[in-house]
């Protein structure tokens, strides 16, 4: 029997007693899986083999950061919601864990470099989806960005995202960004609600180094990295580019992209289109 010591991470607590779920660890159990419930704060360690991210996008964006770094491959066990990173159900994983049917994925993640003397950022420099600055009153936000040094015309917007492929389906598609298949090596510049009527989202090379610099009559800015958020002085500057790590993601044999887009975005959604 295949001995696999599996970590798992579930974002709420209550659903442990899900039972879907208590199926789910009998049947990992009776497979030769040893299971670690995560405490709140801990993360897996490198004995570990994988970790189950039980929840939904969210929850897997957090479960993400705990692995950050580390060679430990995270599944996406989802419990009824949307969920693009996070889109197995509980009876469709146990199986193919056992059987060794999914594939290991890379994706890209973020790393920021902000300047602003506060301790705080210094526990989020990652994000897997996207980092974004927002403004946090009722001035409109002033960013210019660089691509390698070369400056771009100022953005003048409520805020403005940067995300990888894997984020083009999140915060960057409600704001009119592309969507870009995950293997794709590119980074997705998109502006939120642009006071500038000529300016578009804009896809560079995923090794561009990009540069922020934010400035607005208020004296804050919202920062995020994918759901975690901080307040930096509106005069920061932002540095981002790919993480020398990625993201081992894994994905069920069965499932790709292009049916993910169809089923839960409804993409393509045409009456001529029904088989």
């Amino acid at each position: 029997m295949w001995n696999m010591k599996t970590a798992i991470y579930i974002g709420k607590r209550e659903a442990v007693s899900d039972p879907c779920l208590q199926t789910l660890w009998d049947d990992l159990r009776a497979g030769g899986c040893e299971l670690d419930f995560l405490a709140e704060g801990e993360s897996p360690d490198e004995g570990h083999d994988m970790l189950l991210s039980v929840g939904g996008d969210g929850t897997f964006l957090s479960a993400s950061m705990l692995v950050a770094g580390k060679d430990i491959p995270v599944m996406g066990v989802n419990l009824g919601r949307l969920g693009f990173l996070s889109e197995n159900r509980p009876s469709a994983v146990a199986s193919a864990i056992l059987s060794g049917e999914y594939t290991v994925e890379n994706r890209a993640m973020l790393k920021a470099d902000v300047h602003t003397g506060n301790p705080e950022l210094d526990e989020f420099p990652y994000a897997l989806n996207e980092f974004t600055v927002h403004r946090s009153g009722a001035a409109m936000l002033g960013v210019e960005v660089s691509l390698d040094g070369v400056q771009l015309p100022t953005y003048w917007a409520d805020g403005l995202i940067v995300s990888t492929s894997s984020g083009s389906t999140a915060y960057s598609l409600s704001a009119g960004g592309p969507i870009v298949l995950p293997e794709s090596k590119v980074l997705i510049i998109s502006p939120i609600a642009p006071h500038n009527l000529n300016v578009r989202p804009l896809v560079v090379p995923d090794n561009t180094e990009i540069r922020l610099r934010m400035h607005s009559r208020d004296e804050n800015v919202i920062y995020t990295a994918d759901n975690r958020t901080a307040v930096i002085p509106s005069g920061a500057e932002v540095g981002i580019s790919v993480a020398q790590f990625s993201l081992k993601r894994v994905r069920l044999n069965r499932s790709n992209f292009i049916d993910a887009l169809t089923e839960k975005l409804f993409w393509g959604e045409d009456v001529r289109n029904i088989k």
